[in-house]
């Protein structure tokens, strides 16, 4: 419902990925701002994502198919979408990577 912001998706989808930083797919339908197009761009540079129902009551976590759809449609796999992982796995890859 907003026109989107102008970057280079490409620049930050690598910069996030080299300092471990995961990007969002939002499924609040109001959102979506990382779009299949866009993070299957993202996916390409490096980028691996965490898909967020946004929830600000129960009732919005029904939301998340939207976010899986998305990542589905951009060709994401479980590998990379973080919090597909076991929860071990999640847990580590929540730590910051060595400097």
């Amino acid at each position: 419902r907003r026109a989107p912001m102008r970057y280079d998706l490409e620049a930050v989808a690598r910069a996030a990925a080299e300092a471990g930083v995961w990007l969002e797919i939002d499924a609040q339908p109001e959102r979506l701002d990382l779009n299949d197009v866009m993070a299957h761009v993202a996916r390409a540079a490096g980028a691996r994502f965490v898909i967020s129902t946004d929830a600000h009551a129960a009732a919005e976590l029904r939301f998340l198919p939207f976010g899986v759809d998305q990542a589905r449609r951009a060709w994401l796999t479980r590998a990379d979408v973080m919090n597909t992982l076991p929860l071990d796995r999640l847990l580590k890859a929540m730590r910051p990577p060595p400097r």
